[in-house]
């Protein structure tokens, strides 16, 4: 099994305009010479780096703020479809939190980190045992409109297994999908327990007769 964590001095980060939860499948094509640079320095070495979410306005600059709460990011494939274009697949691994960070003279971001601990494996409650049915009715049907508009060339955005038992994995597989603000889905990753996550994407589901 893959290790999702991470131990080093200064860890790379791409602060991009999404949140990254442990176990998500995040897309990702890369194109500035700066981040190329970097995720070929992650596949050389075998390592990850930090998905954070903007607080600026904009992803290019020097001046960008990232969130102090991120996700660690693996690269699971790769490909170059075009010259100067890197297509990535990133697996979510564990959360961390910065607590420095630095610019290098390319304008890449480096933090020095901490990891959060996962959240313990927790069952699916009684009581939360249709937010994990209606997910995996949700993700069947994105699958299948996924696959008769594209065909052999869809990939699905969830991983493999479906872990439908785990409070986690269906909180944050929630997370992801849920139409919530970029800062709720923030709030929801920084949120500690994987039964208190899924105690408010089930209010949610029930708010808006989802359930």
């Amino acid at each position: 099994m893959q290790d999702m964590s991470f131990n080093a001095d200064w860890l790379p980060l791409f602060p991009l305009k999404t949140v990254l939860f442990p176990g998500g499948i995040l897309p990702l094509k890369v194109f500035e010479a700066r981040y190329i640079d970097m995720v070929s320095e992650c596949l050389k070495k075998g390592t990850p780096f930090g998905v954070v979410l903007i607080k600026a306005s904009q992803e290019t600059g020097s001046t960008l703020l990232p969130e102090s709460i991120g996700c660690l990011a693996f690269i699971s494939q790769w490909e170059t479809p075009s010259p100067g274009i890197l297509a990535l697949r990133m697996l979510g691994g564990e959360r961390f939190r910065i607590h420095e960070t630095r610019t290098l003279q390319d304008q890449r971001m480096e933090a020095r980190i901490s990891m959060i601990a996962p959240d313990d494996p927790v069952a699916i409650s009684d009581i939360h045992v249709d937010c994990a049915k209606t997910l995996k009715l949700v993700i069947e049907d994105l699958e299948a409109k996924g696959q008769a508009e594209h065909g052999d060339s869809f990939v699905t955005p969830f991983s493999r297994p479906l872990n439908l038992q785990s409070a986690g994995w269906v909180a944050n597989r929630w997370c992801e999908i849920l139409p919530i603000p970029l800062k709720a889905r923030q709030k929801l990753l920084e949120l500690r327990g994987a039964q208190n996550r899924l105690a408010i994407v089930h209010q949610y589901l029930q708010q808006h007769q989802i359930l």
